[in-house]
């Protein structure tokens, strides 16, 4: 399994046509926006509340702490992807590392409640890829290569899942370390990866550099599976200046908008040049493995209306051995199978938090043999299960 995933050394836009990257510019001009201000307006902690959807913010903020259950599926997912170092190693994708995965495997420590383990991924993580000007992550390191790092762009997902890991670890063992490292990412992905946009809603760049209106004729591009849902209340609580209920809202505002061919389903990558969402050039038009995640991450935010998931649900109403189709949207033909049997846990979550529909129950253990992508999306549909649904695993 290979997910593609473009980034370029080209400077990102501190200033476009009608947005504004956050900056750490002590001031700025009236017209413009800057840290902490919207349109001029200061920003209070509960300004991210008032006039937002229902399903802006989950009604309840629930720890993530200890929800994993099973602790075989951690042992087993420990044993194939954590090293001793800490490094959480990528299987099938040459066995590299990158700050997604390193999110991925801190969370699911908390998850399981493993905190020596947490403790290993951070250190590692802080050691091998915090290595920028910033608090954000370069995004991908190669063991079998001296420099391990040629890329020292950062990918937002990557520094979300940190972040958002570093809250829950900082919440669960009592931790103001943690939270304090949590709080120096989370600025820096608002300031430096955020725009605010002065007349309409935010957006979330996929990294600091080559995605931006400057860097892309068709841009600003960005990729739906990067708006992490339930990590931005508990960004928040770390860092409240930033309105991550408002950017959160406009992620799933898109949800809804971003649905191309018959099938009506979102691409990996979007642009957004002019405010409508199209696929992004120089991108394959596919439903593929970024995608994938949306529903997943809709999921354990709480989010449980149909019309968030309704393409997904027609595209998923019958199983297939073959796996989760990949859906090339310019000519609505299936371009590929996500053939692992992990996959099969997002579907099968998304029609738990709309209907109800029990786990069936050859997911409730993951596959010992998968690769790392599907098995950490495997484990992350199960702690979303038991955090809350849990009369879906017949609890």
């Amino acid at each position: 399994m290979m997910r593609f995933r473009a980034y370029t050394l080209a400077a990102a836009a501190l200033m476009t046509t009608g947005l504004i990257l956050a900056s750490a510019a002590p001031s700025v001009a009236a017209s413009e926006v800057k840290p902490g201000e919207i349109a001029g307006t200061e920003l209070q902690p509960s300004d991210a509340k008032r006039g937002k959807p229902a399903n802006a913010e989950p009604a309840e903020f629930l720890p993530l702490h200890n929800s994993l259950g099973s602790t075989a599926a951690w042992r087993s997912y420990k044993a194939r992807f954590v090293t001793d170092q800490g490094r959480v190693v990528d299987t099938g994708n040459g066995r590299i590392s990158h700050s997604e995965g390193q999110g991925y495997g801190m969370l699911l420590a908390v998850a399981a409640g493993d905190r020596e383990t947490f403790q290993r991924v951070w250190s590692w993580t802080r050691a091998n890829l915090m290595v920028r000007d910033d608090a954000l992550l370069a995004w991908r390191w190669e063991p079998d290569k001296r420099p391990a790092i040629a890329d020292m762009n950062d990918a937002t997902d990557g520094d979300i899942l940190v972040a958002w890991a570093l809250v829950e670890a900082g919440e669960a063992w009592s931790d103001e370390g943690y939270r304090l490292a949590a709080r120096r990412i989370a600025v820096d992905v608002a300031r430096r990866t955020v725009l605010f946009r002065t007349d309409g809603p935010s957006l979330l760049l996929p990294a600091m550099s080559g995605f931006s209106a400057e860097d892309r004729a068709d841009g600003p591009v960005v990729n739906l599976s990067y708006w992490i849902f339930p990590a931005f209340p508990r960004l928040a609580t770390v860092a409240p200046e930033f309105e991550w209920a408002r950017l959160s809202a406009a992620g799933q505002e898109l949800v809804l908008q971003a649905r191309f061919g018959q099938a009506r389903l979102p691409t990996e990558w979007i642009a957004m040049r002019g405010g409508q969402p199209q696929p992004a050039s120089g991108f394959p038009a596919h439903f593929s493995y970024n995608a994938v995640r949306v529903p997943l991450y809709l999921a354990m935010a709480g989010v449980t209306e149909r019309r968030y998931y309704e393409p997904l649900l027609k595209l998923w109403a019958e199983p297939d051995p073959a796996g989760l189709p990949i859906i090339d949207t310019a000519s609505d033909a299936v371009a590929g199978r996500m053939s692992e049997p992990g996959y099969a846990a997002i579907p099968a979550l998304a029609a738990c938090a709309v209907s109800g529909t029990p786990l069936a129950a050859g997911l409730l253990e993951p596959t010992p043999t998968e690769n790392y992508y599907p098995a950490t999306l495997h484990l992350l549909a199960l702690a979303a299960a038991n955090m809350r649904y849990r009369p879906c695993l017949g609890r």
